[in-house]
């Protein structure tokens, strides 16, 4: 099952006089990954290279920012597909030391400093999540309530029309269950819907 972590966890190496400061943290996609690139450039303002690897399904990426091809970016991706991490940033900021550490030396540099981080890293199982909704005349809203809040469910939307209409997030092994509770507790009162046409 894949994970992803629960709070940025960071690290330092310093190897022939280069430093490298590493960082790995929950993020779900990459317009936020750039913006926290972006910001680690306003901190770092002396360093010489900002790279990252995002991995997040469809909007992974990994970033050299300037050092050689395949040494930086690709690295760091590969030790968070190794760990079986989804929806995870990993950045490390160069200051240049002055002493060249070859491509051999970065990969392992770059390799080194997100795995470093990652051992003191929080690591939490990544749950898909699956979304109901139906409608309820309006005397069982306030069961229906009560009986998301008993499933620990997320309530996302309620609309009050000719019935009431809930809509809520929970994990997806639950959520049959959660569906066939409902159904039995309101004796043939609970109309189902997909979940992604209900008005928004």
């Amino acid at each position: 099952m894949p994970h992803t972590l629960a709070t940025a966890a960071h690290s330092e190496l310093i190897i022939k006089k280069s430093r490298f400061i590493g960082c790995v943290q929950p993020m779900t996609d990459r317009a936020a990954a750039q913006a926290v690139v972006d910001a680690l450039w306003k901190q770092h303002p002396g360093a010489a290279h900002v790279c990252w690897a995002l991995l997040a399904g469809g909007q992974s990426a990994a970033v050299d920012d300037g050092e050689p091809s395949g040494t930086a970016g690709r690295p760091m991706l590969d030790v968070l597909r190794h760990q079986d991490l989804e929806g995870v940033l990993a950045t490390v900021v160069r200051y240049f030391g002055g002493v060249k550490l070859g491509a051999g030396g970065l990969v392992r540099a770059y390799t080194d400093c997100i795995a470093q981080a990652l051992l003191t890293a929080q690591k939490v199982p990544l749950q898909r999540m699956s979304t109901l909704a139906c409608s309820v005349p309006y005397s069982l809203e306030g069961w229906l309530r009560r009986e998301i809040e008993a499933a620990g469910a997320e309530l996302l939307q309620v609309d009050h029309g000719s019935a009431v209409t809930l809509q809520w997030r929970l994990p997806e092994a639950q959520a049959a269950a959660c569906r066939q509770r409902i159904s039995d507790g309101g004796q043939g009162r609970v109309g189902w819907m997909e979940a992604d046409r209900v008005a928004s």
